[in-house]
């Protein structure tokens, strides 16, 4: 079942509805001039020639128009057109010869002069623009035509120098109709003709009215078993389309649609079945359900109206007009008693209650009844609807200042209290969930010594009290609020609570029933701020403008969105809270790792995972349900295997990250013993995949589409030159065919089928990777605007209800606009205005309205910013890079779409101002980018593309890496570094044992120019020096530990130690005559287990050492200022030990065992030329030596390790080895365990012996440092493993 909500309205079903049965070419007649002055009524006039008779259009009789005898905003002209009528439009006038007209009015009507129904455009805009003087003429036509037989003009502004004054005209058409009434129990079936069934399609339409909010309307049965019912609960129309028993159906699928639909006005209800789709209308929403294609709805044989008994709980209690099936009218059959049976009374007239609802509107609403008096208690009930969790519903004193009684809403509840004097004397609640926008009664009853409340008539929902006073209210009872402390009528009310906002109807007291028309008409009681004879309740949830299955809740004035759960954020959910790429990701400085990426930012995709992995190219990696190497054996019976492969992302994320990548791939191989691939070179192919667009390929991974090869064959290096395969060489020893494909027209590999296992002695494997792209054509899309004049234009951007708009600049230049797209009225532009301010303007009928942003620092300093802009129903924002975003609030009950119809300029506007001098990137609307650069290419004073990232990227290279240029971002060159990685973030570190040594070996200076590797850890510094930059971290709990020995050819050297304390000691001797100098930087220990990092500079005679995240400490070398001819620079253990200090040569012998990580010299990383160039760097190791990731601070975010992106051999091997699968057994990993342990049995005892000889030993002399603060370091166990990790924890990044 697929369901889609769409905005389809179905046309031929509107026009038959819209018509009724005279179906005219035009509705646009006068409807009021030819009707006499008794059909006109008013709320008041001020003299009997300002009449309502008077008040048509163009006519000068009595004193030119009506004006009431006061003009306040409770003034209404009412017009009878007589009966129902077709109106398509409004025309207003002042009144002739006068300063009087009405400037904004409200339009209503009715079919019964009671319960009017105000006409909204968009569902939201309530007031109608009128006149600015007395005899132009202004017409507004109706954007969905009204229905009714009385129509209502309420002023709701004048010209302010006059008074009300109105002639208007109404035009449309006569509209007939059949009508027919169900009261609750009677019903009717219908059997349509089969020879008049339509081949493929079947069609249902009717409108209908009701005052209960559930009830069956329809319920139709199809000759396929199919089935579809409408049914009204809870003021929703419900459809359900199954086909089976309701508890074991073998298809089911439902639809909701509609609200309030139990408000006793005409809405319209459609059902459309053509082919596989069913389309379910009400009113202006439509919803679509795909129904499989065995199944039809047509060729309907019977179809209920208005229940089947024992089907539903309830029968419909109502009003049909118009049930049209097919063209056919089954209210005209049911009168001529053909094609139907009648179950019940059934009348052809609509026979409608007068109903009088008051709608609470604001803070200022109240309404005042007085009591009689000579009263012995109190029976009060009314009903009421509302949004609000909270409100008055009632409130009055008690005689003999007794107390005050309050009747409120509380969470939903209704609840009573009983005030005096500060006390709560009463406190009862009943009910829940009153706040569902459903009519709900409330009763209070107090009589003889009892009180309670009672709601919607359930014994369940009742609280009662028994008071020990008297519940006999004063004289007067308030309702929904008080008014205002200055009126006089504010007596005896006081509302602690807040004000009652929704409808009231059949408000009781004493079981009789208030009469609302007098007090419409101030014949009873008092009134502030009502809305008489209407409920101007509405459903802001029911098109739902909560996007990506946002949560909508609302109260009498707005409505909210829940975005929880929904990876989305804003007013309505429109916006996503992840970015739409791993190239986006990096560039927030973020490292390899799981992220979650909307591909298409607010469109209708959803979020997903995939892995980043962070290399120089970004790769992103989507993996399936099955990536390991899988075998097959022969099996008898079986001619084919059969593999699905289901990813991590749907069909369309897939096809949207594929399509957007500037490259992807996704390795396949096979690997054989026996087994035929291709079959080449000519005969039909075993092996065959399906991609992602479902066509079947026969070419294998490293081969051209369509070759019917392997790469081996591309290569011409098969094993036998006759076959394009290795494997189809029918080899009993096993080969393997691998490569890569990359033709993005036919990724992913979805199916892959091996046809070649069903022989005796035939083996194979098989092994589809992920799918890996790289290459963010999106992100990198841009144009460079070098005149004023210059600018793209593009088709015009529909954002009616939600847009988001989001692009990069940067720029020289003080001002100009970044894009603009026009309407008649409406517009949207984004600019800069200064070199501080960005502004986004934008109009949707409401007005211009602004958003500004103002930055602390110029934006026009040729780097890159982000802007973001949206605008929703509720809402515009305003986003510029990390500043405060700035939003305004949407008008309440304002215009709501955008509606645009020129093209969309970027870079300009249509009057070629204010032109904008520099580089927009990655330009996005609602999730869609324009492609910039192929608009560029054909547009003079436009250039595709925009070079100069590194000014605004460039720091996101760390550790002393250099950015680098590209044309599609940049990259971290990070040969200056002892770091690697995507942004040199990743540290080079090693495991040492006592026996390993890392040599760098300075050249001589002739050597120097003859040196031309192109690795700068290969560069040498020179052989004198006055100054060196030291950086290294270590993890060990050996002590005393060599770490790091540089000497020279004069016998000069430089140590770094721990001694027998586990303290940090610099050893200099920089004069070959005296003494070495020792300098202690710490009195820590730091042979605890725990990564450290320690920072060495000398400038001359100073000497600055630094341990971890501590003060510097600060030294004087007072030997020499020179390090004369430096020699080599080792790490670990030194193997000259002839040329070495006794004391150096002592603490030698044990090496060094433990962690060393990102070890630099100057300009020089010995430990990384070491790992990754050691062919090409002057390096010596001796010893075991293995990288590992033992370098892994405790501060280190365990979510940004990285991983290295390879790829196997794809160039196809052959051999007697078999494919390994899942080789790693428990006996092996349990030896693997055994040895560590041994090993780091032994190296512990051999740490512990040396350390104790060492200990024997003398110590040498030592300077202190001039600033110390002894910190003991917490002690952490070491593991010797030198693969050793601090956690696992996954990697998956929630951004």
């Amino acid at each position: 079942m697929a369901l889609g909500s769409r905005t389809l309205l179905l046309p031929l079903l509107l026009f038959c509805c819209v018509r009724g049965t005279a179906s005219k070419e035009t509705c646009d007649a006068p409807l009021v001039s030819q009707l006499p002055q008794s059909a006109f009524r008013s709320s008041s006039q001020l003299s009997n020639s300002h009449g309502p008779g008077f008040a048509k259009l163009n006519r000068r009789d009595g004193a030119g128009g009506w004006s009431p005898l006061e003009f306040n905003k409770y003034q209404w002209l009412e017009i009878d057109l007589r009966e129902r009528t077709e109106i398509t439009a409004i025309a207003t006038q002042g009144r002739y010869g006068s300063s009087d007209w009405v400037a904004r009015y409200l339009l209503m009507f009715s079919d019964t002069g009671h319960n009017w129904k105000q006409y909204r455009q968009e569902d939201s805009i309530g007031v109608l623009s009128g006149n600015t003087n007395a005899d132009s003429v202004v017409l507004f036509k109706l954007h969905q035509p009204v229905f009714a037989r009385f129509l209502r003009i309420l002023p709701m502004s004048w010209n302010p120098k006059g008074r009300v004054g109105l002639r208007l005209e109404a035009y449309g058409c006569l509209y007939k109709s059949d009508v027919l009434s169900f009261d609750g129990r009677s019903s009717l079936l219908y059997r349509p003709n089969p020879n008049l069934s339509r081949a493929g399609e079947d069609v249902l339409h009717l409108k209908f009215k009701t005052l209960e909010n559930s009830g069956a309307l329809i319920h139709m049965e199809g000759d396929h078993g199919l089935s579809l019912s409408v049914e009204l609960f809870k003021g929703k129309m419900l459809f359900h389309v199954r086909r089976g028993k309701r508890t074991s159906s073998e298809f089911s699928a439902s639809v909701s649609l509609g609200s309030l639909l139990d408000d006793q006005h005409w809405h319209l209800v459609a059902v459309e079945h053509i082919g596989q789709n069913i389309n379910l209308t009400v009113d202006k929403s439509t919803q679509q359900i795909q129904v499989p294609s065995h199944l039809r709805l047509s060729d309907i044989k019977e179809i209920n109206v208005g229940g089947v008994s024992g089907l539903f709980k309830k029968n419909f209690h109502g009003c049909l007009e118009n049930v049209i099936h097919n063209d056919v009218n089954i209210i005209t059959l049911t009168k001529e008693n053909r094609q139907v049976s009648i179950t019940g009374n059934l009348t052809f007239v609509c026979m409608e209650p007068a109903d009088v609802p008051v709608t609470f509107a604001s803070a200022e609403s109240f309404l005042q009844i007085p009591l009689a008096e000579h009263r012995d208690g109190l029976s009060v009930s009314l009903q009421f609807r509302t949004w609000n969790k909270a409100g008055l519903l009632l409130t009055f004193d008690l005689q003999q200042q007794a107390g005050s009684v309050w009747l409120f809403l509380s969470e939903s509840k209704a609840r009573l209290q009983i005030h005096k004097s500060g006390r709560i004397l009463v406190d009862i609640a009943a009910g829940s969930g009153l706040n569902d926008g459903q009519w709900h009664s409330v009763a209070v009853n107090a009589r003889r010594g009892r009180l309670s409340v009672q709601v919607d008539k359930e014994d369940r929902s009742t609280a009662q009290a028994s008071p020990s006073f008297p519940v006999v209210p004063d004289d007067h009872l308030y309702f929904g609020g008080c008014p205002d402390k200055d009126n006089t009528a504010s007596h005896g009310c006081r509302n602690p609570f807040n004000v009652f906002q929704g409808c009231m109807r059949h408000i009781s007291i004493d079981n009789s029933e208030v009469d609302l028309v007098m007090v419409q008409q101030t014949s009873l009681g008092n009134f502030s701020d009502l809305q008489m004879d209407v409920c101007g309740i509405t459903d802001r949830c029911s098109s739902s403008y909560c996007e990506h299955g946002g949560r909508c809740t609302q109260s009498w004035a707005t409505f909210h969105c829940n975005c929880s759960h929904t990876g989305y954020t804003g007013a309505t959910c429109h916006t996503s809270i992840y970015d739409q790429s791993c190239e986006a990701y990096k560039h927030k400085g973020n490292t390899s790792g799981y992220y979650y990426i909307d591909i298409d930012g607010s469109g209708p995709l959803v979020p997903h995972r995939v892995y980043c992995n962070m290399t120089e190219k970004t790769w992103m990696v989507i993996q399936h349900n099955n990536t390991e190497l899988t075998k097959l054996k022969a099996s008898l019976g079986i001619n084919q295997h059969l593999a699905y492969f289901n990813y991590s992302a749907n069909a369309e994320q897939l096809q949207a990250i594929i399509t957007q990548s500037e490259h992807c791939e996704q390795e396949l191989s096979y690997h054989c013993k026996k087994s035929r691939l291709l079959n080449t070179p000519v005969g039909a192919p075993f092996t065959w995949w399906v991609g992602g667009s479902g066509e079947v390929h026969t070419y294998w991974g490293g081969a051209t589409p369509g070759s019917q090869q392997c790469r081996c064959g591309l290569q011409e290096n098969c094993i036998h030159p006759e076959h394009f395969c290795n494997c189809d060489a029918d080899h009993k020893d096993w080969a393997n065919d691998s490569g890569l494909l990359s033709h993005k027209d036919h990724l992913p590999v979805r199916v892959i089928a091996i046809g070649d296992v069903n022989r005796p002695g035939s083996e194979a494997a098989y092994q589809v990777g992920p799918l890996q792209c790289y290459g963010d054509t999106n992100f990198w899309n841009a144009a460079y605007f070098s005149k004023e004049t210059s600018y793209l234009h593009f088709p015009t951007f529909h954002g009616e209800l939600s847009a988001d708009i989001s692009f990069l600049f940067k720029t020289s230049g003080s001002a100009g606009v970044f894009l603009e797209n026009l309407g008649i009225k409406d517009f949207i532009r984004i600019e800069l205005n200064s070199p501080f301010e960005v502004v986004f303007s934008y109009d949707v009928g409401n007005g211009p309205a602004e958003v500004r942003v103002v930055s602390p620092t110029p934006l026009n300093d040729d780097r890159w910013h982000k802007v973001r802009a949206e605008r929703n129903v509720k809402e515009a924002s305003l986003h510029m890079d990390q500043l405060p975003a700035v939003s305004i609030k949407a008008p309440p009950d304002g215009h709501v779409r955008l509606q645009l119809n020129s093209q969309l300029f970027v870079g300009g506007t249509a009057s070629r101002q204010k032109g904008f001098l520099g580089c927009i990137r990655s330009l996005q609307l609602n999730g869609k980018t324009l492609d910039l650069e192929e608009r560029a290419k054909i547009t003079p004073g436009v250039r595709p593309g925009c070079p100069g990232h590194c000014s605004s990227y460039g720091t996101l290279c760390q550790n002393h890496g250099r950015c680098a240029e590209r044309y599609n971002g940049f990259s971290c060159d990070c040969g200056l570094s002892a770091y690697i990685g995507a942004f040199c973030q990743k540290e080079v570190s090693a495991f040492f044992r006592p026996d390993t040594s890392i040599t760098y070996t300075f050249r001589e200076p002739f050597e120097l120019s003859k040196n031309s590797s192109a690795h700068v850890s290969s560069i040498h510094s020179d052989l004198t020096l006055r100054d060196e930059n030291i950086t290294l971290s270590f993890r060990t709990t050996q002590a005393p530990a060599l770490l790091l020995y540089i000497s020279s050819y004069y016998r000069e050297y430089l140590a770094i130690l721990l001694n027998r304390n586990g303290q940090l000691d610099i050893k200099y001797k920089l004069q070959s005559a005296k003494d070495a100098e020792v300098f202690k930087s710490s009195s820590r220990n730091l042979a605890n287990g725990q990564l450290h990092r320690v920072s060495l500079r000398r400038a001359s005679e100073t000497l600055h050492v630094q341990v971890d995240h501590h003060d510097s400490v600060d030294f004087n070398v007072t030997s020499d200022t020179e390090f004369n001819a430096i020699k080599s620079l080792v790490i670990g253990k030194v193997q000259e030990f002839g040329e070495l200090d006794p004391e150096i040569a002592r603490l030698n012998s044990l090496g060094f065992t433990g962690c060393m990580s990102v070890v630099q010299f100057n300009s020089i990383a010995p430990l990384k030329a070491a790992l990754l160039y050691p062919g090409s760097s002057p390096v010596i190791v001796s010893g075991p030596l293995e990288e590992s990731n033992c370098g892994m601070s405790l501060a280190t975010n365990p979510y940004a390790s990285e991983t290295t992106h390879s790829l196997t051999d794809h160039s196809g091997t052959v051999g007697t080895g078999e494919p390994m699968v899942n080789t790693i057994s428990n006996g092996s990993a349990l030896i693997g365990g055994v040895i560590a342990v041994v090993i780091f049995v032994i190296l512990s005892a051999l740490a512990v012996i040396g350390r104790f000889i060492y200990r024997r030993k003398g110590t040498f002399g030592t300077q202190e440092p001039k600033e110390s603060k002894p910190e003991e370091s917490p002690e952490f166990p070491f593991n010797s493993d030198p693969n050793y990790v601090l956690s696992e924890s996954q990697k998956e990044h929630f951004i």
